[in-house]
Protein backbone atom coordinates (compact mmCIF):
# COMPACT_ATOMS: atom_id res chain seq x y z
CA UNK A 1 0.00 0.00 0.00
CA UNK A 2 1.46 3.34 -1.08
CA UNK A 3 0.74 6.28 1.25
CA UNK A 4 2.27 8.92 -1.02
CA UNK A 5 -0.08 11.00 -3.11
CA UNK A 6 0.55 11.62 -6.77
CA UNK A 7 1.32 15.14 -7.98
CA UNK A 8 -2.17 15.26 -9.50
CA UNK A 9 -3.75 14.36 -6.18
CA UNK A 10 -1.67 17.00 -4.40
CA UNK A 11 -2.70 19.62 -6.96
CA UNK A 12 -6.35 18.65 -6.59
CA UNK A 13 -6.08 18.89 -2.81
CA UNK A 14 -4.53 22.36 -3.07
CA UNK A 15 -7.28 23.48 -5.47
CA UNK A 16 -10.04 22.17 -3.18
CA UNK A 17 -8.50 23.91 -0.15
CA UNK A 18 -8.06 27.10 -2.18
CA UNK A 19 -11.73 27.08 -3.17
CA UNK A 20 -12.60 27.10 0.53
CA UNK A 21 -9.83 29.22 2.07
CA UNK A 22 -9.62 32.13 -0.36
CA UNK A 23 -13.33 33.09 -0.35
CA UNK A 24 -13.62 32.43 3.40
CA UNK A 25 -10.71 34.70 4.31
CA UNK A 26 -11.76 37.46 1.91
CA UNK A 27 -15.33 37.30 3.25
CA UNK A 28 -14.21 37.37 6.90
CA UNK A 29 -11.96 40.36 6.20
CA UNK A 30 -14.78 42.18 4.43
CA UNK A 31 -17.24 41.46 7.25
CA UNK A 32 -14.80 42.61 9.94
CA UNK A 33 -14.31 45.93 8.17
CA UNK A 34 -17.98 46.37 7.30
CA UNK A 35 -19.26 45.58 10.81
CA UNK A 36 -16.72 47.98 12.33
CA UNK A 37 -17.73 50.65 9.80
CA UNK A 38 -14.12 51.04 8.72
CA UNK A 39 -12.97 53.55 6.18
CA UNK A 40 -13.46 57.19 5.29
CA UNK A 41 -17.25 57.07 5.72
CA UNK A 42 -16.76 56.54 9.48
CA UNK A 43 -17.52 59.92 11.09
CA UNK A 44 -14.94 59.48 13.87
CA UNK A 45 -12.24 58.43 11.39
CA UNK A 46 -13.09 61.29 9.03
CA UNK A 47 -12.42 63.72 11.90
CA UNK A 48 -8.91 62.34 12.49
CA UNK A 49 -5.88 64.17 11.14
CA UNK A 50 -4.21 61.91 8.60
CA UNK A 51 -0.46 61.19 8.53
CA UNK A 52 1.45 62.41 5.46
CA UNK A 53 2.01 58.83 4.26
CA UNK A 54 -1.68 57.88 4.47
CA UNK A 55 -2.58 56.22 1.13
CA UNK A 56 -5.76 57.01 -0.82
CA UNK A 57 -8.72 55.29 0.88
CA UNK A 58 -9.47 53.17 -2.21
CA UNK A 59 -6.06 51.50 -1.85
CA UNK A 60 -7.08 49.74 1.36
CA UNK A 61 -9.91 47.71 -0.17
CA UNK A 62 -7.76 46.68 -3.12
CA UNK A 63 -4.69 45.80 -1.05
CA UNK A 64 -6.62 43.90 1.62
CA UNK A 65 -8.55 41.86 -0.93
CA UNK A 66 -5.30 40.81 -2.61
CA UNK A 67 -3.64 40.08 0.75
CA UNK A 68 -6.55 37.99 2.02
CA UNK A 69 -6.51 36.00 -1.24
CA UNK A 70 -2.76 35.42 -0.90
CA UNK A 71 -3.29 34.35 2.73
CA UNK A 72 -5.96 31.91 1.54
CA UNK A 73 -3.64 30.37 -1.05
CA UNK A 74 -0.85 30.19 1.54
CA UNK A 75 -3.10 28.40 4.03
CA UNK A 76 -4.34 26.07 1.27
CA UNK A 77 -0.75 25.04 0.54
CA UNK A 78 -0.26 24.13 4.19
CA UNK A 79 -3.59 22.34 4.52
CA UNK A 80 -2.77 20.32 1.38
CA UNK A 81 0.54 19.22 2.96
CA UNK A 82 -1.15 16.36 4.76
CA UNK A 83 1.09 14.55 7.20
CA UNK A 84 3.70 17.33 7.26
CA UNK A 85 5.47 17.75 10.57
CA UNK A 86 4.30 20.90 12.37
CA UNK A 87 1.24 21.37 10.17
CA UNK A 88 -1.20 21.51 13.10
CA UNK A 89 0.84 24.10 14.98
CA UNK A 90 1.28 26.19 11.82
CA UNK A 91 -2.47 26.15 11.15
CA UNK A 92 -3.20 27.02 14.78
CA UNK A 93 -0.86 30.01 14.76
CA UNK A 94 -2.32 31.07 11.40
CA UNK A 95 -5.84 30.93 12.87
CA UNK A 96 -4.74 32.96 15.90
CA UNK A 97 -3.07 35.66 13.79
CA UNK A 98 -6.12 35.79 11.54
CA UNK A 99 -8.44 36.34 14.53
CA UNK A 100 -6.14 39.10 15.79
CA UNK A 101 -6.19 40.59 12.26
CA UNK A 102 -9.99 40.60 12.28
CA UNK A 103 -10.00 42.25 15.73
CA UNK A 104 -8.07 45.32 14.61
CA UNK A 105 -10.88 47.07 12.68
CA UNK A 106 -13.46 46.80 15.50
CA UNK A 107 -10.91 48.12 18.01
CA UNK A 108 -9.75 51.02 15.83
CA UNK A 109 -12.89 52.00 13.91
CA UNK A 110 -15.61 50.59 16.16
CA UNK A 111 -14.29 51.41 19.64
CA UNK A 112 -12.16 54.40 18.51
CA UNK A 113 -9.22 53.02 20.50
CA UNK A 114 -6.08 54.05 18.62
CA UNK A 115 -3.81 52.89 21.44
CA UNK A 116 -5.67 49.59 21.79
CA UNK A 117 -5.45 49.05 18.03
CA UNK A 118 -1.71 49.71 18.18
CA UNK A 119 -1.37 46.94 20.78
CA UNK A 120 -3.49 44.61 18.64
CA UNK A 121 -1.43 45.26 15.51
CA UNK A 122 1.86 44.86 17.40
CA UNK A 123 0.68 41.42 18.53
CA UNK A 124 -0.37 40.74 14.94
CA UNK A 125 3.12 41.64 13.69
CA UNK A 126 4.67 39.01 15.97
CA UNK A 127 2.06 36.36 15.12
CA UNK A 128 2.45 36.87 11.37
CA UNK A 129 6.21 36.55 11.68
CA UNK A 130 5.72 33.32 13.67
CA UNK A 131 3.29 32.04 11.04
CA UNK A 132 5.81 32.75 8.28
CA UNK A 133 8.52 30.84 10.15
CA UNK A 134 6.21 27.86 10.75
CA UNK A 135 4.94 27.87 7.15
CA UNK A 136 8.53 28.10 5.85
CA UNK A 137 9.32 24.78 7.55
CA UNK A 138 6.48 23.08 5.69
CA UNK A 139 6.25 24.84 2.33
CA UNK A 140 8.48 27.77 1.38
CA UNK A 141 5.93 29.00 -1.20
CA UNK A 142 3.31 29.30 1.54
CA UNK A 143 5.66 31.46 3.61
CA UNK A 144 6.63 33.61 0.61
CA UNK A 145 2.95 34.32 -0.08
CA UNK A 146 2.73 35.90 3.39
CA UNK A 147 5.66 38.30 2.96
CA UNK A 148 3.58 41.08 1.29
CA UNK A 149 1.09 40.72 4.16
CA UNK A 150 3.88 41.18 6.68
CA UNK A 151 5.16 44.24 4.81
CA UNK A 152 1.66 45.76 4.70
CA UNK A 153 0.91 45.23 8.38
CA UNK A 154 4.29 46.68 9.34
CA UNK A 155 3.32 49.75 7.30
CA UNK A 156 -0.12 49.68 8.96
CA UNK A 157 1.59 49.53 12.36
CA UNK A 158 3.50 52.68 11.49
CA UNK A 159 0.26 54.32 10.28
CA UNK A 160 -1.51 53.35 13.50
CA UNK A 161 1.36 54.87 15.51
CA UNK A 162 1.29 58.03 13.38
CA UNK A 163 -2.48 58.36 13.87
CA UNK A 164 -1.95 58.09 17.61
CA UNK A 165 0.78 60.74 17.62
CA UNK A 166 -1.32 63.35 15.83
CA UNK A 167 -4.74 62.42 17.30
CA UNK A 168 -4.09 61.70 20.99
CA UNK A 169 -7.10 63.81 21.97
CA UNK A 170 -9.47 61.59 19.93
CA UNK A 171 -8.16 58.25 21.24
CA UNK A 172 -11.15 56.50 22.77
CA UNK A 173 -13.50 59.43 22.16
CA UNK A 174 -16.86 58.99 20.51
CA UNK A 175 -17.79 61.37 17.72
CA UNK A 176 -19.11 64.66 19.06
CA UNK A 177 -22.42 64.30 17.29
CA UNK A 178 -22.00 67.74 15.75
CA UNK A 179 -21.98 66.09 12.36
CA UNK A 180 -24.11 63.10 11.46
CA UNK A 181 -23.97 61.68 7.96
CA UNK A 182 -26.74 59.65 6.42
CA UNK A 183 -26.15 57.75 3.23
CA UNK A 184 -29.17 57.46 0.98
Amino acid sequence: MNLLASSGQLRASFLRWSLVCVPALVLCGFLSGALAQSGPQNVWFAALAKPAVYPPPAAFGIVWTILYAMMGFSLALILAARGASGRGLACGVFALQFLVNLAWSPVFFGMHRITGALVVIAVLDVLVLATIVLFWRIRVKAALLLLPYLAWILFATYLNYAFLQINRDLDGKAPSGAEIRYEI
